[in-house]
Parts: structure tokens; C-alpha cells; sequence
């Protein structure tokens, strides 16, 4: 089954079910699998996940793991779209942000930028 939810900016968009959504504004900015931008290991994230170019994957900042945006939760994000999961975590200096994975594409991640959104997350209902 599908559901319909409503975001921060009240547009709908298509949901799995089994997940109740939640909403909140965050600071968003974007990054690459590249070693200046991570570790020696670009393509590894803190979750031990693989990144590929194309994949729709967050990390999130540890502040948001206590929300419930753990490994694997899917997340909606204002001005972009598909559901994205989150697969890494970013470094405890950050607080309210997500970093959204843009592959290699530097180009896209500069144009992207730094920007607040409202992402929708669903956390499982038996949880």
C-alpha cells in the first residue's frame, strides 16, 4: 500500500507504507565520494555501506539519530526527488544537517549548496 503525506511545505508525495512520517527543517548541503571530501576511503561510509554514483543516499548529523533518522531510514527532501536513506553519519560538530551524496558530481553538489529544507523521515511502526 501507498500513502500520501504532506511536508513542511504541505506538497504531496508518494510513501511506502508501514513508516509513521515525520517532518522538520534542516540545514542541507551536499558531497561527493572523493578522498578530499571524506577519508582515504571515499566510497565507505561510517555505517560501512559502499557508495556508487547515482545512489539516493543522506548522512545525517548524530543530533538526528536521537529523531530517529537511523541507518536505512528513508527520507524525502524539499527540491529533490525519490526517497533517499540514510546511509552515513557526518561529525559531531554538526548539528540539524544533512549532507545529501551527489556521486562524483562535484558540479551538482557545488549548485546545490548550502540551503534549509524540510525533510519528511519514516520510522517504522513497530518501533
Amino acid at each position: 500500500m501507498i500513502l500520501w503525506i504532506f511536508s513542511c511545505k504541505n506538497t504531496v508525495e508518494t510513501v511506502p507504507d508501514g513508516y509513521n512520517w515525520h517532518s522538520r527543517t534542516v540545514t542541507a548541503t551536499a558531497y561527493n565520494s572523493l578522498a578530499n571530501q571524506t577519508d582515504a576511503n571515499p566510497n565507505i561510509t561510517a555505517f560501512g555501506d559502499s557508495l556508487q554514483p547515482g545512489l539516493k543516499y543522506i548522512a545525517v548529523s548524530r543530533d538526528l539519530l536521537a529523531l530517529g533518522l537511523k541507518h536505512n531510514t528513508p527520507v524525502i527532501i524539499e527540491g529533490l526527488e525519490g526517497i533517499y536513506l540514510v546511509k552515513d553519519k557526518m561529525h559531531s560538530r554538526w548539528r540539524n544537517r544533512i549532507d545529501v551524496y551527489m556521486g562524483e558530481d562535484i558540479k551538482r553538489a557545488k549548485k546545490w549548496g548550502r540551503k534549509r529544507v524540510c525533510i519528511d523521515y519514516g520510522i517504522p511502526i513497530d518501533e
